[in-house]
């Protein structure tokens, strides 16, 4: 099993709603920010998947809120790539701070065509800088 990635960030002050908590909206945009890093330290640049003709578009997500983050606070989201099928992924974003959970959330993107955007197999060079990401259970 490979080490999974961790994206670390603080939580800005107008990320935080009346009640002095992380508006729940916020978190889907770290999950893109960690998403893009973890695929910048698997494949490199984001460009790389347009180099090889492919973007990665978001099929289904989900998050479930376990407890709060608070203004000022280091989070730790940790990716984890869950399945990879010949055209989708589905990641796994763990947010905690302090080691406690936050929130977890899921993302399936599918592979498609930057030209038609139509769903394409992933590249097979794509395929092989993702694959070792694979984690068990």
């Amino acid at each position: 099993m490979t080490t999974p990635f961790v994206h670390r960030l603080r939580v800005r002050y107008h990320e935080c709603d009346m009640q002095g908590i992380v508006f729940n909206s916020h978190y889907y945009t770290w999950i893109d920010d960690a998403h893009t890093e973890w695929i910048r330290a698997l494949l490199g640049s984001y460009k790389e998947l347009h180099r090889h003709g492919v973007e990665v578009m978001v099929a289904e997500s989900s998050a479930r809120y376990w407890a709060s983050a608070r203004f000022d606070e280091e989070i730790d989201v940790e990716v984890r790539l869950e399945s990879m099928s010949t055209t989708a992924m589905t990641t796994v974003h763990t947010f905690r701070h302090d080691g406690e959970l936050l929130v977890e959330g899921r993302i399936r993107h599918v592979c498609v065509d930057s030209g038609s955007w139509t769903k394409t197999p992933w590249p097979d060079d794509v395929r092989a800088a993702f694959t070792p990401a694979l984690q068990d259970g």
